[in-house]
């Protein structure tokens, strides 16, 4: 259960992580994969795609507040 909790919390992150990028495909990606029967007949050829990634910017700040809570009185049951 804690792992199950943990694996979501690490997936919710890395989603909102991901969704706050700017990204733009600078090359398409090209694969050609080997054939093999019993000799080689092709040669492989394998071209990534690029990308280029923009984080956003975040600045992190704080600041301290005071905040009037209302008193609240208890009185037992009878």
């Amino acid at each position: 259960m804690k792992k199950t909790l943990i694996a979501l919390g690490v997936v919710a992150t890395s989603l909102a992580a991901l969704t706050a990028c700017d990204v733009k495909k600078t090359q398409e990606g090209n694969v050609t994969l080997p054939k093999y029967e019993v000799e080689k007949k092709q040669s492989g050829d394998v071209t990534l795609p690029k990308y280029d990634v923009k984080t956003p910017d975040v600045n992190v700040t704080t600041e301290k507040k005071e905040i009037e809570v209302p008193k609240v009185e208890v009185t037992p049951a009878k």
